[in-house]
């Protein structure tokens, strides 16, 4: 999914709010970096990647835009996502109360109306299959929506190692035993 943007003015203030999936606080860094506008008064973010996450008020009054911007992004129920809002100043203070609920309120609304895309936990399996079968078996993987991160070519065949949802892992060893009438027993590298 790519960044999501929201327009709003607020008493003469203009506020741009921007969320983005994020797989880890580097990430989002850098995220923040590339879309935050150093020519606007202000870009206040937040992330929340799983238990870590931070805020940055980037001299707002403390309290008033990076701590409103991670409430949204947990009272919209998100996780990996960045959140940044510029802003670019008006002439009229909106005060504490204001600015919490403009900056809260712009990342609210930029997260409601984004597309969501669910997190689907995923684990690894370990297959090794002659060279024959490779190509059938790739081909059976990639119906199952599985992801081959790895290729080790052996002089007696090959060693895959795939990611598959959880809760497919076992439907997907099955699968592949059955293609290969026994002789290929996928393994679990992880819980």
């Amino acid at each position: 999914m790519a960044a999501w943007r929201h327009e709003e003015d607020i008493r003469k203030s203009r506020f741009v709010a921007q969320a983005s999936p994020v797989a880890t606080p580097a990430e989002a860094l850098e995220w923040f970096a590339a879309a935050g506008d150093p020519a606007a008064t202000h870009n206040c973010w937040a992330y929340r990647i799983g238990d870590a996450y931070r805020f940055n008020d980037d001299g707002e009054p403390g309290g008033t835009a990076g701590r409103p911007i991670l409430q949204a992004i947990d009272g919209q129920g998100c996780d990996r996502v960045a959140v940044v809002v510029t802003r670019w100043y008006g002439g009229i203070k909106l005060g504490a109360g204001g600015l919490a609920r403009a900056y809260g309120g712009s990342a609210a609304e930029c997260l409601r109306l984004a597309p969501r895309v669910p997190i689907v936990a995923t684990g690894r399996l370990s297959l090794r299959c002659d060279f024959g079968e490779l190509a059938l078996i790739a081909a059976r993987l990639r119906e199952m929506e599985v992801t081959i991160e790895e290729e080790t070519f052996h002089a007696d065949g090959v060693t895959l190692i795939v990611r598959a949802p959880h809760d497919q892992r076992d439907a997907i060893a099955d699968r592949v035993r059955d293609l290969t009438r026994g002789r290929v027993v996928p393994r679990r590298l992880d819980a």
